[in-house]
Order: C-alpha cells, then structure tokens, then sequence
C-alpha cells in the first residue's frame, strides 16, 4: 500500500460528525484525502473533525445537509464541489438506530428510518455520479450492517433499510460501471471509548471482542483502493455471522 495512497483526492463522508462516521472521515484523512464533513444536527462535533483533519495538513470544510431530501443534497453537492473543485470518494454513512417493536412501530418511524438509512444513499449516490465520472476513479461506499442479515424483531425499520442498502450497492455497481466501483460495509457491533462493553456480543463472536471505528475506516479504505471489487457488501463483524 502506498503511502498516503489518497493523496490529491477528496472525499464526503456524510453524518462524518460522530462514531463510525468520524472516524472514517479522520481514516481517509491518514491516507491523504481531503474531507467534506456532512452532519445534520452534530455542528459541534462536525467542525472538531475538520479541525483535526486540518491538523494533519489536509483541506476539510463542514457541510450542513438533511441528506434525505433531494434538495439539501443538490445543494451539498454543489457546495462540496464549490469548495474542493472535484469530488473522488463517498462514504454513504448517515443513519439512524432504534429499537420498537414491530407491534408499535409507527408509519413515522418506518419513513423516518428508511428515509435517512436507505433513501438518502440513493439521493448522494445519484447527485454525486456527475463529478465521480468526471474523476476517472470514482468510488462509492454504503455502510449498511449485519442488521441486513439478522431479522431482529424489535428492529424490522432498521433491519429492512440495510437490506435495502445491500441491494442498492449491487444495482449501483452494475450502474454505474465501470467509471464508479460501489462497494457495502456491513459492521457489527462497533462501540467507542465510554459505552458499555456489549459482553453478549463478545460471547457469541469467535473473535471474542468488539469492533471500533477504525475496524470500519479500513475497510473502508481498502475498497476505495482496490480497482476489481464492485458490488459487493464486506462484513465487519468479527465473526458474528457465522454462529
């Protein structure tokens, strides 16, 4: 791998304020891009990671955007390439997470979780190919969860927009090749530095631990460098789908 293979390029993480987001946006920053930090309601947290991606002498700007209406991710695209002049990489990262029972969930929680795990991919994506093509390596990454894979029954939202988010991957790759490669991480459980230790998880896991954000950010990076994997989702799990 070369050093700082992503130098010269610009990437958006959207939701890049928190958590795996965060930690992906700092991830391609280590490797030499440069970072268009998308946050809805988390300023705060979005402006400290431009500051420390500045820090390591590359270029970061926070962008503002509702990504899962049509309009705001016009606008955010326009913005990003106002800013940077080019865009080469988008990591599809926001979303959301809660449990309700089938029995109670609502129509809103259904809309509101689709809309922004599953809804707003589709509308980064598709605003986002004029200038991928225009990069000549354009790539796209969802991050979608092992949620896809595990019919949770207090989860059914959550567990039918990353579903969602697999597919998508597969149909935009076929898309939108050969220009963009479009690639899925499905994470497991990532935990960060305060919460709890989920201890259940690591007994069911053959690795026996826990994964953290930058378990995410190098898969992350590893399909943006790879020119011959398209359409496929990596899970990120420790092994907790095999048991």
């Amino acid at each position: 791998m070369a050093e700082l293979p992503l130098i010269g390029q610009v990437a958006l993480v959207t939701g890049g304020g928190k958590r795996i987001g965060r930690s992906v946006a700092l991830g391609l920053a280590r490797a030499g891009a440069d970072v268009a930090v998308n946050f809805h309601e988390s300023a705060a947290e979005a402006a400290r990671v431009a500051e420390e991606i500045v820090a390591m002498g590359r270029h970061a700007a926070t962008f503002q955007a509702d990504v899962s209406k049509a309009d705001q991710v016009r606008a955010l695209l326009g913005a990003v390439e106002r800013e940077f002049g080019r865009l080469d990489i988008l990591v599809n990262n926001a979303g959301v997470f809660f449990g309700v029972p089938f029995t109670e969930l609502t129509e809103e929680q259904w809309d509101f979780t689709l809309n922004i795990n599953l809804k707003a991919q589709y509308l980064c994506a598709q605003a986002a190919v004029p200038l991928l093509r225009r990069s000549g390596h354009g790539r796209i990454v969802n991050i979608s969860s092992i949620g896809a894979f595990q019919p949770k029954p207090d989860h059914v939202h959550y567990c039918v927009s990353k579903a969602g988010v697999v597919m998508l991957t597969r149909c935009l790759a076929r898309a939108l090749g050969p220009e963009i490669t479009v690639n899925s991480v499905a994470p497991g459980k990532i935990q960060f530095p305060g919460e709890e230790i989920d201890q259940g998880y690591i007994r069911r896991t053959p690795l026996a631990k826990v994964g953290d954000g930058d378990d995410i950010a190098e898969t992350v990076l590893f399909l943006i460098q790879s020119d011959f994997i398209t359409g496929q989702t990596v899970l990120v799990d420790g092994g907790r789908m095999l048991t």
